[in-house]
């Protein structure tokens, strides 16, 4: 008999894929230190940096080459070390905490009750999560949490007749998207707004009218993939995954041997340990003395609370720990996806090269049209969203930098052509932990994603030069 893989199961074949990207992107990172010339930027008195000030260094000849070749490692105990430790322990826990919500029938329980009621509106309930999700990202920021519910939604989209490739569009791209359509996004909108000193609430609308395009735009797409679903199943991404999910995860043959009774206790554990979830969240995003603790408090909670979630519904310590130790091993890769990615970032703050590709933004904007410096501006932020993947980060560098210069254009633009040029990327560029995670979980190619997604991102680039120009022509 064949043994089940855990929930959350990263392939030998995509492990390796995935690597092998990232492993090439760190020697080109390397490299790149050695052709771009070394900078920096000048200090406050206070010692706060100064990006109006820029010096070249040229003692600085590329970073150290056996800092490059363990970049992986030397980035955990970078500044942005304790970020990566505590992303990594999510994960974990979070992969942990489904696969004992797996194997106790939780995800049956639920994924069952809900694919039933929605059996003849499917479509309604893939737009309606697919909304939600989208709204989750441009009010609240969130996206890596989402990963949280990727399985549940995953299984969900095969228990009404789609794939689990469905499931990460109505999940992990619909965040995304909802996150560059930021309407309140905390980590791209206020913050870029309060650094650059701008009202994040003035002509509000505009940004609404962005986000109902966008949501169209992406409904437009999934629903084209869901009718070449319907002629014939097999043109699915991730068919030979989903057959392997099905018979891995508990939808139909575990959760009918139970009782009646058994059946809605689970399902009630269940559903309020997801709803609490989901409001801590909410909490967390909205209450700023907690936003920066949204990791940390979720690692808390799943790790105390799925644990005896578990233990109420298999009045079994040791199945939960068996649980919880499988869905750990099903996780580890990603650790090694994570340290690759940020190792980019680390590689180039090493080599001292991020201050003089950010000063090119002066050089290249001086003496531009206003329309080409709107445009030059969204694409020095997405070179940098390349190296960058953190929105906080970035944010403090690009609207630090954009607050200091005098580009023609209006605060309110610059905020949003960074939240531009930040948010898209995410599930795109291949220095994101959160697709190449995701997708992984799908056991899916990334270069396969990409070229499967090419006609939404064209079509979505025009529509973001569009309403560039237009938010400039109408003074917004």
């Amino acid at each position: 008999m064949e043994k089940k893989k855990a929930l959350i199961n990263i392939s030998k074949k995509t492990f390796i894929q995935v690597t092998a990207l990232l492993l090439g992107l760190l020697v080109v990172s390397i490299v790149l230190t050695y052709l771009i010339p070394a900078g920096s930027f000048g200090t406050y008195a206070d010692g706060s940096t100064d990006y109006s000030v820029y010096r070249p260094l040229d003692a600085v000849k590329g970073v150290a080459l056996w800092k490059g070749l363990l970049a992986p490692v030397l980035v955990f105990f970078s500044a942005d070390g304790l970020t990566l430790i505590m992303l990594s322990l999510f994960l974990l826990v979070i992969s942990a905490s489904f696969q004992v919500m797996n194997d106790a029938g939780g995800i049956g329980a639920m994924v069952g009750a809900v694919s039933e009621r929605f059996q003849n509106r499917k479509k309604l309930m893939i737009a309606l999560i697919s909304l939600l999700c989208m709204c989750f990202g441009a009010f609240l920021g969130l996206f890596e949490e989402m990963l949280t519910m990727l399985p549940i939604l995953t299984m969900l989209c095969l228990a009404v007749g789609y794939d689990s490739f469905t499931g990460f569009l109505v999940c992990i791209l619909s965040c995304g998207f909802g996150f560059a359509s930021a309407v309140t996004n905390p980590f791209t909108v206020l913050l870029a707004s309060e650094i650059i000193g701008t009202n994040p609430m003035e002509n509000i609308w505009y940004r609404i009218l962005i986000f109902a395009v966008m949501y169209l735009l992406l409904q437009t797409f999934i629903f084209l993939y869901l009718k070449k679903l319907e002629k014939n199943p097999k043109n699915s991404y991730t068919y030979e995954h989903d057959l392997r999910m099905k018979s891995s995860v508990n939808i139909y043959s575990n959760v009918p041997q139970k009782s009646p009774q058994q059946q809605k206790k689970i399902r009630t554990v269940y559903g309020l340990f997801l709803l609490c979830s989901l409001a801590l969240i909410a909490v967390c995003s909205f209450v700023g003395a907690l936003r920066d603790y949204t990791v940390v408090v979720l690692i808390a909670y799943f790790l105390l609370f799925g644990t005896l979630a578990g233990v109420w519904c298999t009045s079994s310590w040791k199945t939960v720990v068996q649980s919880f130790l499988k869905g750990l091993k099903g996780a580890l890769p990603t650790i090694v996806f994570i340290a690759l990615s940020a190792s980019i970032k680390y590689v180039f703050d090493q080599g001292c090269v991020m201050p003089t590709i950010t000063n090119q933004i002066n050089l290249l904007a001086k003496g531009k049209n206003i329309f080409l410096i709107a445009l030059i501006v969204y694409a020095v932020v997405l070179v940098l969203e390349f190296f960058i993947s953190s929105s906080t980060a970035k944010a403090i560098l690009v609207m630090g930098l954009l607050s200091t210069v005098s580009l023609g254009l209006s605060n309110q633009t610059l905020v949003l052509i960074y939240t531009f040029a930040d948010g898209y990327t995410n599930v795109l560029f291949p220095t994101s932990p959160v697709l190449l995670i995701s997708l992984s979980m799908i056991e899916m190619e990334y270069f396969k994603w990409v070229k499967k997604s090419v006609p939404l991102f064209a079509v979505n680039l025009l529509l973001v030069i569009a309403f560039i120009l237009l938010g400039i022509v109408l003074g917004y």
